[in-house]
C-alpha cells in the first residue's frame, strides 16, 4: 500500500507572490471551504492509501504543499532546501518528521536550490526525472544520483527543462502512471526534454491541451488505476479510461490560487 503525507491547510493563505498562479490572489482565499477541499481529498487519497500527517505552522501557508518537503526512497529522504526565502524555514520541520520516523536525512551541498518530489518524479521502471529551471538546479540531478548510490539503491535520472514560470516545478506539467504510462503538457518543457519524454514513453505518454493542464490535470495522484485530480475533460477522460484508468475528480479550487492542486497537497513516502 502506498503511503501519503499531507499537513492540514490550518495556516494555508495566499499571503506573498511565488509563482504566476499567486498573481492577485493575496488574501482572497476562502479558508473554510480549503478546509472542507482538503478533508475531501484526505479522505479518498486515505480510502486507497495510508496517510500521515505533519503538523502544520503558523507563519507558513504553504506548508500544506508537502510535495516540497522532499525526496524519499525507501528510508533514505532528501531534505528540500527553497529557493525562496517565504518557504524555506519548512525545511526544518519537514527534516524533524523525517527523522522522527526513522527516514536517514540528507542534504544536497549547501548552495543547490531543490524543491524535494515538486521536481523529482519517480515512475514505475525506476526513473527518476529531475525537472530544473525554475525553482530547482539542473545540477541537483548529479547530487541526487550521488546520494542513492551511496546508500546502495542506485537509480537512473533524467533531467527535464522547463521553460514556462507558470508550470514551475515538474510535478506541475508531468505525472508519471502505473504500466509505464504518463501525462504531460508540452508547453511546459523545452524542445530536448519533450524529445527526451517521447523518447522515453512513445505511445505511452499522453499529451494534455492546454485547457487540461491550466486545470492542473497533471498535478494528479496515481494510485493503482485511480488517477486523483482537480478537474478533467470528458476528453482526457475518456483517453485514461481507455488506458484503464479511472479518474477521480476532487475540486481544491482554493490551493490553484496558490499555484498547487492534488499531487502539490501529497508526498509518497
Amino acid at each position: 500500500m502506498k503511503h501519503f503525507l499531507m499537513c492540514e491547510p490550518k495556516f494555508f493563505d495566499v499571503c506573498y507572490v511565488i509563482n504566476p498562479w499567486m498573481e492577485g490572489n493575496q488574501g482572497k482565499v476562502n479558508k473554510a471551504l480549503a478546509k472542507q477541499q482538503w478533508q475531501n481529498l484526505h479522505d479518498i487519497v486515505a480510502r486507497l492509501a495510508s496517510v500521515s500527517l505533519i503538523e502544520p505552522v503558523a507563519g507558513l501557508p504553504d506548508m500544506v504543499f508537502t510535495a516540497n518537503a522532499g525526496l524519499v526512497r525507501n528510508k533514505e529522504a532528501i531534505v528540500s532546501s527553497f529557493l525562496h526565502a517565504e518557504r524555506q524555514p519548512e525545511a526544518k520541520h519537514f527534516e524533524q518528521f523525517f527523522s522522527s520516523q526513522g527516514y536517514r536525512v540528507h542534504h544536497l551541498q549547501q548552495d543547490t536550490i531543490f524543491e524535494g518530489a515538486g521536481d523529482a518524479l519517480f515512475d514505475t521502471q525506476g526513473r527518476l526525472w529531475v525537472g530544473s529551471g525554475i525553482r530547482s538546479d539542473a545540477h541537483a540531478l548529479d547530487e541526487i544520483r550521488a546520494v542513492f548510490d551511496v546508500e546502495g539503491c542506485g537509480v537512473e535520472a533524467v533531467g527535464l527543462e522547463l521553460v514556462d514560470p507558470r508550470w514551475y516545478h515538474l510535478d506541475t506539467a508531468f505525472c508519471p502512471l502505473p504500466q509505464g504510462q504518463a501525462i504531460a503538457y508540452a508547453t511546459a518543457f523545452s524542445t530536448k526534454s519533450v524529445a527526451a519524454l517521447n523518447a522515453a514513453f512513445g505511445k505511452d505518454i499522453l499529451w494534455l491541451s492546454d485547457e487540461e493542464a491550466k486545470n492542473f490535470a497533471c498535478n494528479a495522484v496515481a494510485i493503482d488505476q485511480s488517477i486523483i485530480m482537480h478537474k478533467a475533460s470528458a476528453e482526457l477522460r475518456t483517453a485514461l479510461a481507455q488506458r484503464g484508468f479511472e479518474v477521480i475528480e476532487v475540486n481544491v479550487s482554493e490551493f490553484l490560487k496558490s499555484g498547487g492542486a492534488c499531487k502539490c497537497l501529497t508526498l509518497e513516502i
